[in-house]
């Protein structure tokens, strides 16, 4: 299969659904869903008013797309549902980065994923899950979770607690195999191992530190105190980064970034990060060619 089909087909096969706890039901909209879209050019274009470095691109937390639906408020990165912009396909391939906040007793009703490697990172709050596999699971800050869609997969994500928010990043990368059998996984990380270093949370390989999925991407989160400088070497040649701010204000190869902001390079064999306040960051290296 060429690459454009493959991407179409990957784009087409992994829509879901929305509900709220209230209904308890499953209705088909256009909350979450990924539609058909065209490739555009190599992976992604840069900003067309960016002026850094030209083995990257910058995007600035205020420009990405928003939908408020009282009940979820996300924010894309890259186009997703209603929000589509050129511009932000994918970056390599990572192709949904996704901010989300439910509120209370609110969340996703069961819906189906197929041939796409799923992560969510929870930021704050308890986020209950349930899937067709079985798993039956609530995943908190500090926790990590994956699933493998592969042949195809449901599941259902709510806000545990009636009373407060959940909030979480929801990120998906395409597979390097398709059709595998599904597959979930779960852990918890210790965050003194992030602390002025870099903490892997995700690899290619089971044996390694933090989940795996079925793609040559190593994802890693650092919490830096000010003033402090880390360096990142990317693991496999032809790779890029995507650096996102979960908060603070960073410097990256040059490039200032603040809370939301994210950048990414390619053509690179290393980055160079210094914090100008205490800050979170999230590193993703994925492989540019799909």
């Amino acid at each position: 299969m060429d690459r454009k089909n493959f991407l179409k087909k990957g784009l087409m096969g992994t829509g879901i659904f929305a509900a709220t706890a209230a209904l308890g039901n499953v209705v088909k909209n256009d909350i979450d869903e990924l539609k058909p879209l065209d490739i555009i050019g190599f992976n992604h274009i840069p900003n067309s008013n960016s002026n850094i470095m030209a083995n990257s691109v910058l995007h600035k937390a205020e420009t990405r797309g928003n939908a408020n639906h009282g009940w979820l408020q996300s924010y894309h990165t890259f186009s997703f549902a209603n929000y589509y912009n050129p511009e932000r396909m994918h970056f390599g391939v990572l192709r949904v980065l996704n901010d989300d906040t439910v509120q209370g007793g609110m969340g996703f009703g069961t819906h189906p994923h197929d041939n796409m490697e799923i992560i969510s990172i929870p930021l704050e709050g308890d986020l209950e899950h349930k899937d067709s596999m079985g798993n039956a699971t609530v995943i908190r800050n500090g926790d990590v979770q994956v699933m493998s869609a592969g042949t195809g997969i449901k599941h259902s994500e709510y806000n545990k607690n009636k009373d407060s928010q959940v909030k979480f990043l929801q990120i998906w990368v395409f597979p390097n195999k398709r059709n595998v059998a599904p597959r979930y996984d779960q852990i918890t990380l210790n965050p003194a191992d992030r602390k002025n270093k870099l903490q892997q949370i995700l690899s290619p390989n089971p044996n390694d530190a933090g989940v795996w999925i079925h793609q040559d991407a190593w994802f890693h989160l650092t919490d830096l105190e000010k003033g402090k400088n880390i360096e990142y070497k990317l693991k496999k040649a032809g790779n890029g980064v995507y650096a996102f701010v979960l908060n603070g204000n960073v410097t990256i190869n040059g490039q200032k970034l603040s809370r939301r902001d994210g950048l990414g390079i390619w053509d690179t064999e290393k980055i160079s990060i210094g914090s100008n306040a205490h800050s979170e960051l999230l590193l993703m290296e994925v492989p540019m060619n799909v």
